[in-house]
């Protein structure tokens, strides 16, 4: 594969995985779905590589290519990107308009890791309370949260 926005192309174990740039992450993931055959996203999530790495989090796609035509006996074919960001309160853009389905996703990495997605059409928490403050899956959280008081009755 040869599109703009790929930065590295990594083979392991018989997976493939694209490093994208995140400027290009729309683009890139337009193109696998339409020219690819990428129909599918299965998952997006991230990693936080505090305080190894820098970048710290890296937000990642993975992409499913269901055979089309049974008749045709094209295997599925499956796909990881990544994109390495920083940054107190880092962003990438929303891949909502490529896939539906990336909603929900991006609102859990966004309400666990705090990565924001720019033009998401509802950013908000998914999984923790509307007033939960801080990001949980953050490796710089706390075990016990901010909010726990354990003072015996």
């Amino acid at each position: 594969m040869n599109y703009p926005g790929i930065l590295e192309t990594k083979q392991a174990l018989g997976e493939t995985t694209l490093i994208a740039d995140p400027a290009h992450i729309v683009s890139l993931c337009r193109d696998l779905k339409h020219k690819e055959n990428f129909l599918r996203l299965d998952t997006v999530t991230a990693v936080d590589w505090h305080p190894t790495e820098d970048p710290r989090f890296e937000v990642v796609y993975h992409l499913h290519s269901l055979g089309a035509n049974p008749q045709v006996k094209v295997e599925s074919r499956r796909l990881r990107v990544k994109c390495r960001i920083s940054g107190t309160n880092p962003e990438i853009d929303s891949v909502t308009s490529v896939w539906r389905a990336a909603n929900w996703y991006e609102r859990e990495v966004f309400d666990m890791f705090g990565i924001g997605f720019r033009n998401h059409p509802n950013l908000t928490r998914i999984l923790m309370p509307l007033d939960w403050e801080g990001h949980p899956l953050r490796k710089d959280y706390p075990v016990h949260g901010y909010k726990y008081s354990y003072a015996k009755d």
